[in-house]
């Protein structure tokens, strides 16, 4: 029967399979005549091409008489096959932290019960991930809010497409300091700042507004042993981090803009190239309650993290 889709049936059953893939069950499919006008196919075509979806349990419809007819069931993962879409390959941060590991069983979680298959791959810094997923390096990427803001202004076809709440990124943001004797960022001090991180690099010129300061650049997984080794004075970071918390003095800002900021840094987002529509739909199946649910069961120890 597969052979089918090798056809001329086959090959409109592929185009049609992933209109189906955007409609909710229970809802009128589009009329014979709609298919034809929006595929440039012919009526015996159109027909033929819905039959072998039915035939290969793909879909199953139900014809209500001049009200047209309607989706009843929908097989996700066949029509996605049939329809050529191959899996998704997302990319998201490096994965240091149980709520960065509790996303990402999320994530995974909610396509396999899609039967849906999708990999995940790990990139330090939100622009690297927003510049790789606009040359289609990957089909989808997990920021901050405030990141999938300021990329979607940067790069023209971004588009926000998932939420997932305050506190699904990172817990909290905090400064860290050197020298636990010292209460608060000061002029002179010697501050790391990660530019390829639009989180990290914001919140410390709004901190250091007004301070004459010293930036030094680096990427964060060299933050803290130089803070360690003295080479900078201090660096925000997420208190996420095992080594954060457990070596460093951390402290709270004293910028009301920084802290406002940082309520967008811990929102997870999903950004995709909107002129993907096939990614649109794909996602849009993607439920946000068994992401939280494996992320909370990840961080709080009741179930060890998968991806």
């Amino acid at each position: 029967m597969w052979e089918k889709l090798y056809s001329k049936n086959g090959l409109a059953a592929k185009n049609i399979a992933l209109e189906l893939l955007g409609l909710e069950i229970g809802n009128k499919i589009p009329t014979v005549t709609d298919f034809c006008d929006d595929l440039g196919l012919g009526r015996g075509t159109v027909q033929g091409a819905i039959k072998l979806l039915e035939m290969l349990g793909a879909i199953d419809l139900e014809a209500r008489g001049h009200l047209g007819t309607f989706l009843i069931k929908k097989d996700v993962s066949l029509l996605l096959d049939i329809s050529g879409t191959g899996p998704l390959v997302g990319v998201m941060p490096l994965p240091y932290s149980k709520k960065y590991e509790g996303l990402a069983t999320g994530i995974i979680d909610g396509f396999n019960l899609l039967n849906k298959r999708i990999s995940l791959a790990y990139m330090r810094g939100a622009s690297n991930r927003l510049e790789a997923l606009k040359t289609r390096r990957y089909d989808f990427a997990i920021v901050s809010r405030l990141a999938a803001e300021e990329g979607t202004k940067q790069h023209k076809g971004l588009e926000i497409v998932k939420s997932f709440g305050l506190g699904t990124y990172v817990s909290e943001h905090k400064i860290f300091l050197a020298d636990p004797t010292k209460v608060k960022i000061e002029s002179g001090m010697r501050i790391g700042i990660d530019r390829s991180s639009p989180d990290q690099t914001n919140i410390t010129l709004l901190e250091c507004e007004g301070l004459d300061v010293q930036y030094v650049d680096l990427n964060y997984m060299q933050l803290f042993q130089m803070l360690k080794e003295n080479r900078i004075d201090a660096a925000v970071w997420n208190i996420d981090e095992i080594r954060s918390v457990e070596h460093f003095k951390a402290i709270d800002f004293q910028s009301e803009k920084a802290k406002s900021l940082t309520k967008k840094t811990s929102e997870a987002t999903i950004v995709i190239d909107t002129s993907r529509s096939e990614v649109l739909r794909q996602l849009s199946l993607l439920d946000k309650g068994i992401v939280l649910n494996a992320q909370r069961l990840v961080e709080t120890g009741e179930r060890f993290p998968h991806y």
